[in-house]
């Protein structure tokens, strides 16, 4: 059978050439294209013999495109407009009372059914643990939540505890932003969710942040995030990717 040639496109930190690798088949990957510099550093690293070009695919197959059409231009203004967008730290802790009002627009508590799903989902023996995917020597402090996060988003945090067998998807606006981009991990297991959550009523801003610091939450490394996303011990460059964690748009596998 003759090797596939394969033009890598969106090519992140390799996640389809390592795929193709593992996989066996014959293949060549001719060439790689993104243009996110992070993912390429990372990229070049573990695959240093692959053309990587760090262009857009209207750039590479030379369409004529208007300002206004660049999709490149549309994602940039579309998180600076999340960045810009100021949310005051108005939540309401107590799950008896009903947020109103404009501003509460942070407030969000999980049903019934979504706390059963996560205990079933926990309770599957046939998935490993998250504490199979952690690194063991990091220093954690360059990852927990900052108290003004933690203040401002509590209600909206996934936390998983290393005995979890589950996590959101992780995307990469993690470590950016906070809703919907993935699972943060809670490091002291002896420390009980609920209690802490259900203490938060009435307390002052102080009060409430020195409670939720008790559950020493912190983002999932690049590295961890790799191993979940089945990514090979051997895959490397990790130390140049810490101080960006919104690195997860390379962690792709398509």
């Amino acid at each position: 059978m003759e090797a596939l040639r394969v033009l890598e496109l969106y090519s992140g930190i390799g996640g389809m050439h390592q795929a193709l690798r593992e996989s066996c088949v014959p293949a060549q990957v001719v060439a790689a294209v993104d243009v996110n510099t992070v993912a390429n550093e990372v990229y070049k690293y573990n695959f240093p013999h692959t053309p990587l070009l760090a262009k857009t695919i209207e750039v590479l197959m030379e369409f004529p495109q208007t300002e206004s059409e660049h999709p490149q231009k549309h994602a940039i203004d579309a998180e600076k407009k999340i960045e810009e967008k100021k949310i005051e730290p108005n939540i309401c802790f107590d799950s008896s009372t009903q947020c109103s009002g404009k501003e509460a627009i942070l407030f969000k508590l999980e049903t019934a059914g979504e706390i059963d799903r996560k205990h079933q989902q926990d309770s599957d023996l046939s998935v490993r643990m998250l504490r199979d995917f952690l690194e063991d020597d990091i220093d954690m402090n360059s990852y927990f939540l900052p108290p003004k996060s933690l203040l401002r988003y509590a209600l909206l945090l996934d936390i998983v505890k290393p005995t979890s067998r589950r996590s959101t998807c992780f995307t990469k606006g993690y470590g950016r932003y906070i809703e919907g981009t993935g699972s943060v991990l809670q490091t002291t297991e002896d420390v009980q969710i609920e209690t802490i959550y259900k203490s938060l009523t009435n307390l002052s801003q102080e009060e409430k942040i020195t409670r939720l610091l008790m559950l020493q939450l912190r983002f999932f490394t690049p590295k961890e995030i790799a191993n979940l996303l089945g990514f090979p011990p051997e895959f490397g460059m990790w130390d140049t990717c810490r101080p960006q964690l919104s690195l997860i748009k390379g962690l792709k596998i398509h």
